[in-house]
């Protein structure tokens, strides 16, 4: 779970059940509450048994509810503002509304950095700069990130491939092979056509990076390495719009990453590039 576990847990919160989403809107909405209590009063209030908070902090990747609760307390030195991810309301007028929506996107660029650690990171950027090739899969609004990475990994060394017909990315999965890896960006990981996509690079062992908003999600269980963007859900908006910012923000990173580690050859391939599109312009 990430070091800030409030956060996450807010973007989070629709994928678990209602027992847990009731335990977590206790966490949210009583925080001062839920980081001084043990398991039993944290039971009392938000009316879920101690065992199955128990269990939910196992699935969330604690070892006990001691360990949970020593996150819980250190994450929340600082308050959590009730529309941290900027909900809108019938009442805000332009300004509000425009405030609320870039204060959405600050806190999920917050957010994710948050959930993502330099051993995630660094493990994404050897995985991307030993392959022999890289793959970029994306369907819907993910697709718009994953030609992105396309458009700025063109710049560097390494052999890149992507392409917006799902058709066309089903047929360059099944040649790819366990020398390549393959960047998966999902915002729910749950998209019938992106797994079908996974499932054949899955069998072809090659390397899988997902970038996605829910860990529990079969996407992020058949990658190899996942890199949580996170966003909450409000009216008006999905939390996609917030997550692809965070998406595109994750990818730049990987792009700065990669280019630091192969700063000679990325510098020779864009001055290549600089001149041959230079060429294309009325002087």
């Amino acid at each position: 779970m990430s070091n800030n576990i409030i956060a996450q847990l807010r973007a989070q919160r629709k994928q678990y059940n209602i027992t847990e989403q009731k335990l977590i809107n206790f966490i949210i909405n009583h925080t001062l509450a839920a980081k001084e209590a043990n398991i039993q009063e944290m039971s009392d209030g938000s009316g879920v048994s101690t065992a199955t908070i128990s269990r939910f902090v196992k699935k969330i990747g604690f070892d006990s509810f001691r360990d949970f609760s020593f996150t819980l307390a250190n994450a929340m030195i600082e308050d959590t503002p009730t529309d941290f991810f900027g909900e809108i309301s019938d009442n805000d007028n332009t300004v509000a509304i425009a405030k609320k929506v870039f204060r959405g996107a600050e806190n999920a660029l917050s957010a994710t950095i948050d959930s993502l650690t330099a051993a995630q990171l660094d493990q994404a950027t050897h995985e991307l700069i030993t392959a022999h090739r890289v793959g970029f899969f994306g369907i819907g609004g993910s697709s718009l990130v994953a030609f992105n990475a396309y458009h700025k990994f063109l710049r560097t060394p390494i052999d890149v491939i992507a392409h917006p017909d799902y058709d066309v990315q089903l047929m360059q999965a099944v040649r790819l092979d366990k020398h390549d890896v393959a960047v998966i960006i999902s915002h729910s990981g749950r998209n019938k056509d992106t797994l079908l996509i996974a499932q054949k690079l899955h069998e072809n062992h090659v390397k899988i990076i997902a970038i996605t908003s829910f860990p529990e999600s079969p996407l992020a269980k058949i990658a190899d390495l996942v890199l949580l963007s996170l966003a909450e859900e409000v009216n008006f908006r999905s939390e996609s719009m917030s997550s692809l910012i965070a998406q595109i923000t994750i990818i730049d990173t990987l792009f700065t990453l990669v280019g630091s580690q192969l700063s000679r050859e990325t510098q020779e391939v864009v001055d290549t590039m600089r001149d041959v599109i230079e060429e294309t312009r009325e002087h």
